[in-house]
């Protein structure tokens, strides 16, 4: 038997390669998929089956690319209307070998999601293990409010059907499939665990053991972030979308076009460390340093306006690039050429911010109080504690709540490391802020320090 998952950083998806007897298929394949050929290849294995277990919201899904390449068909759940593939339905099957995978409907986190339901027939009769999709997780239950407030005690209803009328129930031993590990926004507890089954999530799930009327309750008062990019991707994903010809290749883009570039709107995201930006950057450019760019640009850059890199060396950007196809930025289209040395050896503009560390910042609040801003999700913000006298306005969200920050007033940022108030101090500087310090080390230093922490 053929099996392969294959881990998509960043945005923390999972997708499969399963096969038998020279035919195999894919499972919610990502856009640059010329791994599953690769692999498929290796184990003389053709592709012939592609398979989506629900429109995905967090990336834009491979299938058309991937099935142009290897001719496969590609299946996804019929309660909603793509503009590609075909439906299936309950009780449908695919034999792959001694391979066969049975279709079961498990509507909840989106009305069309499906799970396929893998037997060995070689061995048994028995299921072998379950690819649940966004159903359910390892130590968490997917997402349900992509419909809105109004559905979202229906869709949490429904996916508490689904997990435990028709996922659990396949038996204590199978070996259960999510298409997201831990640090996916999909899902708010996801596991740090490599595979899970049936039985262990019924014995050790956190959002199971709550039972049916607790866990619809808590989620009508919940209200997870949703980045505003998730609308393409189902636009994306219903309708169906194919990487350019050519495939986007980053190339470098002298200082004179980027000047004008950027005249024209154009987008630059500078990926180096904090302290570099800090030091100085572009005028307008966004700070997400290179593991960000997955879980950060979707909150900020649009998909009309070219996007350009901005780093030291321009070394290694080939992953850099895969983040932002994966999530379907078709409208990268460079780097700096020579990196950011090379703009300030030509005199260009420069903006630059101040930073502290928290022995600075801890010695500064006994004098002054400042605009302090804390840039930390939700749940930091309850669970850890905060600095006594801080906002809280979540980076996703703070261009809509610079109203609540005023121009003219000093701004000190910080958030878990220094990377998001980083970030924050870049759309602060873009919306004309000027007097923007960033916490170096953030709450973790100021833990670490042992300064008092609110709750």
């Amino acid at each position: 038997m053929l099996f392969e998952k294959i881990v998509s950083e960043g945005i923390a998806a999972n997708s499969y390669l399963i096969g038998s007897g020279g035919k195999s298929a894919v499972i919610d394949p990502r856009r640059d998929g010329e791994i599953y050929l690769e692999h498929a290849d290796q184990k003389d294995a053709v592709i012939t089956h592609i398979f989506e277990t629900h429109r995905n919201e967090d990336f834009t899904i491979g299938s058309l690319d991937l099935a142009d390449q290897c001719g496969a068909g590609i299946y996804h759940g019929h309660a909603m209307p793509f503009t590609y593939g075909q439906p299936v339905k309950n009780g449908d099957r695919f034999t792959l070998g001694s391979l066969e995978l049975h279709v079961i409907e498990t509507p909840g986190h989106t009305q069309e999601s499906i799970s396929l339901v893998l037997t060995d027939t070689d061995v048994s009769r028995e299921p072998f293990m379950v690819f649940c999709g966004d159903t359910l997780f390892a130590g968490d239950i997917a997402r349900t409010d992509f419909y809105g407030k109004a559905c979202n005690a229906e869709m949490a209803a429904m996916i508490y059907d689904s997990i435990t009328n028709k996922i659990l129930s396949l038996g204590d031993g199978v070996i259960l499939c999510p298409a997201h590990g831990a640090g996916s926004i999909c899902g708010g507890e996801i596991a740090d665990h490599p595979f899970t089954t049936c039985g262990y999530e019924k014995r050790t799930n956190p959002q199971l053991a709550l039972g049916r009327e607790a866990f619809v309750r808590q989620r009508m008062i919940a209200s997870p972030y949703m980045p505003p990019y998730f609308r393409q991707s189902e636009i994306n994903n219903t309708q169906g979308t194919r990487l350019p010809h050519p495939v986007p290749r980053l190339k470098p883009i002298a200082i004179p076009e980027l000047k004008k570039m950027i005249k024209d709107g154009c987008q630059i995201v500078d990926i180096r460390s904090p302290t570099s930006f800090a030091a100085g950057h572009i005028p307008g450019s966004l700070s997400i340093w290179r593991e960000g760019i997955s879980a950060f640009i979707g909150w900020f850059a649009d998909y009309t306006y070219p996007i350009i890199l901005v780093d030291d060396f321009n070394l290694n950007l080939d992953p850099v690039l895969r983040q932002f196809i994966r999530l379907g930025y078709d409208n990268i289209m460079g780097y700096l050429a020579g990196g950011f040395p090379a703009w300030c050896r030509a005199a260009q503009d420069l903006n630059a911010h101040k930073t502290l560390t928290v022995l600075a910042l801890k010695e500064h609040l006994e004098h002054h109080m400042p605009f302090l801003l804390d840039v930390r999700d939700d749940k930091n913000w309850n669970a850890v504690g905060h600095i006594h006298g801080a906002h809280h306005i979540y980076i996703g969200e703070l261009p809509r709540h610079l109203n609540e920050i005023l121009k003219n007033e000093s701004i000190v940022v910080y958030c878990d490391s220094g990377y998001k108030g980083s970030l924050a101090a870049s759309i602060l500087f873009k919306n004309q802020y000027r007097d923007v310090t960033n916490v170096l080390g953030g709450m973790t230093a100021w833990k670490q320090a042992g300064f008092k922490i609110e709750k």
